[in-house]
């Protein structure tokens, strides 16, 4: 009994934590954005607005009921694993005494630093290495066929909701739960280290400044139907929604794109920076003639894990010299992308 509570509970939750994405205040928000974005922008009546945002097309199409499914499935299983994976104090704890053993290094060595300086670079760069580290990650998903397997599960949303941001394979959320852990742990450990007990987040509502302003500012309405572009300038350094609709989008002009999940600064660094378009007529999934096919639980749950499986089978067939046909999605893409 205790265990469906706590399943209760953790779904609740994403919708009542300030840290969460989906907390209730960030939606309310988005569809404010959206509102006006309809309104001033694309000269939508009100009535029209609000029935192009809550279209029924979208939030009870295929992709979206799978968005649901996966999302309740994941809970479960994150509420089984995550007790057993790293945290983030303990990636921390162990750098930290790391660093006692680099003599050239000296513990407290910016600790006289005034507190709010201390207070607003560490708040400042644990967003940023956060944000950089998703950056890096959520390139390997689409570099790498044998994560790409995991990943395609997002990618395989033919509608976009704010629920899509759930549609992950299990596997991959081990992956980026892992990735939060060792950027958080690193950056912790560090500012310790050198700025000693007075390290602190500024903080709104429990969550990071950075990260509460980027919720506010409608994170949601990147995984929806509403293309909200920004200046050209500003997507050099912030990802808009539209940018965000490309990256899921089966052109080939937009294969590698948009990686970024709040800064557009990486891929404007690193090559990747595609400036946002109309969206209207985009389509989204994975370019396969089976698409619609994609939503089954055993599409989303247990090919990734073949496939996967498969990509390190074959490896291990060259590798000891026998000859193999294997094909699979996740080598057609890698394929792909590489043109």
């Amino acid at each position: 009994m205790e265990f469906f509570f706590d399943i209760f509970q953790n779904l609740i939750d994403q919708f009542t934590n300030p840290k969460k994405r989906v907390f209730v205040l960030y939606l309310f928000l988005s569809i404010l954005i959206a509102t006006g974005w309809l309104i001033f922008y694309k000269k939508k009546s009100l009535k029209d607005s609000f029935k192009f945002i809550f279209s029924r097309k979208i939030f009870f199409s295929k992709s979206a009921k799978s968005d649901y499914k996966v999302f309740f499935i994941n809970q479960i299983i994150m509420l089984l694993v995550s007790p057993h994976l790293l945290t983030q104090i303990t990636i921390a704890t162990a750098l930290y005494f790391f660093f006692f053993e680099i003599q050239f290094i000296e513990m407290g060595l910016f600790s006289s630093a005034p507190q709010y300086l201390i207070i607003s670079l560490f708040t400042l760069t644990h967003f940023v290495v956060d944000d950089f580290s998703k950056y890096i990650v959520h390139r390997w998903m689409h570099k790498w066929p044998f994560l790409w397997a995991l990943h395609k599960v997002h990618h395989s949303a033919t509608n976009l909701t704010p629920m899509t941001v759930f549609r992950t394979h299990p596997l991959e959320g081990l992956v980026f739960t892992l990735r939060s852990a060792f950027a958080q742990g690193v950056t912790i450990s560090t500012f310790v280290y050198f700025f000693g007990s007075g390290v602190d987040l500024y903080t709104i509502l429990g969550a990071n400044l950075f990260v509460f302003l980027f919720n506010i500012f409608g994170s949601n309405l990147r995984h929806s139907h509403i293309g909200i572009r920004y200046w050209k300038w500003l997507e050099y350094i912030l990802i808009s929604p539209a940018q965000h609709h490309l990256h899921h989008s089966v052109a080939k002009e937009h294969y590698n794109k948009n990686y970024g999940a709040a800064l557009a600064l990486w891929d404007w660094i690193f090559g990747s920076l595609h400036h946002s378009e109309d969206t209207d007529n985009l389509t989204l999934g994975l370019g396969t003639e089976d698409d619609q096919k994609k939503h089954t639980l055993k599409e989303l749950y247990t090919i990734p894990v073949l496939e996967f499986l498969g990509f390190f089978k074959k490896r291990f067939y060259l590798l000891f010299g026998r000859k193999k046909k294997v094909k699979d999605e996740s080598e057609i893409y890698f394929k792909k992308s590489l043109q």
